[in-house]
């Protein structure tokens, strides 16, 4: 903490900085676009040497792209995205459970679902900023999280610098997090590990799309432009194994080879150096708050989830637009940070608990359990799509706010 001599010199009008954010993944970039919108100067610190994103491919919903669209990228993404007749969800043997065609869900969401490299979105948010807002290889670390009457104080490599406004977006092991709540539990193990990659498609499979459930265990299938399909999978898993060779497509072949087609044969076409392997572990105690002093915490670092709505980076995106949003100019943030966390915290507390919910169903390994699963599923199927789709309207129907400023 710094001394009361230290932040009184760092007076918040003589000299802060309007807004520094602290991580350069979306949620990050997102939000530093966002205040750029609303014509707030800010300056993002990503501490990895470059802006490679973390993981391969991307399902943007509804409700993310709606927000993108306030900043003037949603179209480019769009455009990006391979549109698919149908997307699903079958068992191992490749029978179906449920289908929904991609028209009914435009017709009743009045968008799309766009699927798309995590790079093209990274790429699509700082082409939008000015030119030196991003600084790579800058680790950034919240000194004083400042209050009313002073300014925030972060450490990054130029030395320490105060803010009017700090946006925390520094992952699920957020140290931002911790110094804020040291009380709060932190994440925990959802008893699941992932697998991620890209894969190339020279016209060679059809545009298969959706999902196979298995016992303990998912495969995801999306197809991407330009002939790749984005891989995903899931299965339940100690905490910090890996593969014992290493190898992790073998680990992928061994679990998933037998499983209906196309997954071995997609697997088949992976590059074994490609292959991204992760747990998952969530935020499944909510914080007391997104926001403190003159700190925003954003995206994982504030609500962490399984990923089994994909929902993740779309909340982060949601969690840009709602804090730019009550930036309008001449609104001091300490004031506004309140209102902020009173927006997202009842939203992104019920979404990660759904999405803890559908990992349920997926953890399930007893045959009974199973066979129960998929049989409602099934039934849940013959649905009208209207009456299936409804279940995500809460999810993606949700609009997001007007931005005022003047970029």
């Amino acid at each position: 903490m710094v001394s009361t001599d230290a932040r009184t010199d760092a007076n918040i009008h003589a000299g802060a900085h309007p807004a520094i954010v602290i991580g350069g993944g979306i949620g990050g970039l997102t939000a530093a676009l966002a205040l750029h919108r609303q014509g707030v100067p800010v300056t993002v610190h990503e501490r990895a040497a470059s802006l490679e994103p973390v993981g391969a491919g991307l399902a943007l919903a509804p409700n993310a792209l709606r927000s993108l669209d306030r900043l003037g990228v949603g179209d480019r993404l769009r455009a990006l995205a391979t549109p698919h007749p149908a997307v699903g969800l079958r068992r191992p043997s490749g029978r179906w459970l449920a289908r929904t065609d991609t028209a009914a869900f435009e017709s009743y969401f009045g968008d799309t679902i766009a699927a798309v490299a995590r790079a093209e979105v990274i790429d699509a948010l700082v082409d939008a900023l000015p030119a030196g807002t991003v600084r790579t290889d800058s680790p950034a670390e919240l000194v004083d999280p400042g209050d009313g009457s002073f300014p925030a104080v972060v450490r990054t490599p130029e030395g320490e610098q105060s803010a009017a406004l700090v946006v925390a977006a520094d992952g699920i092991r957020s140290a931002t997090r911790a110094r804020l709540f040291p009380h709060h539990p932190g994440p925990r193990y959802s008893g699941f590990t992932t697998w991620r990659t890209i894969v190339p498609t020279p016209g060679r499979f059809p545009a298969a799309a959706g999902e196979v459930w298995g016992r303990g265990r998912l495969a995801g299938i999306v197809p991407l432009a330009g002939d790749r399909v984005y891989l995903y999978f899931a299965a339940l898993a100690p905490a910090g194994a890996r593969a014992d060779s290493r190898d992790e497509l073998a680990e992928l072949l061994r679990l998933f080879g037998d499983w209906c087609a196309p997954v071995p044969e997609l697997l088949g076409l992976a590059d074994p150096a490609r292959v991204l392997r992760n747990d998952v572990w969530e935020l499944a105690d909510p914080l007391p708050a997104h926001h403190h002093g003159r700190v925003a915490l954003l995206g994982d670092a504030a609500h962490a989830m399984c990923p089994f709505q994909g929902q993740g980076a779309c909340q982060a995106i949601e969690d840009a637009l709602v804090l730019a949003s009550r930036l309008t100019p001449g609104t001091d943030p300490a004031v506004a940070l309140p209102d902020y966390t009173a927006s997202r915290l009842p939203r992104t507390t019920g979404i990660v608990t759904g999405s803890r919910r559908i990992g349920d169903l997926i953890a399930l390994r007893s045959p009974a359990a199973v066979l129960l699963r998929d049989t409602a599923l099934t039934l849940g199927g013959l649905l009208p799509d209207r009456a299936l789709l409804s279940r995500s309207a809460p999810t993606y129907n949700w609009q997001p706010p007007a931005l005022t400023g003047a970029a």
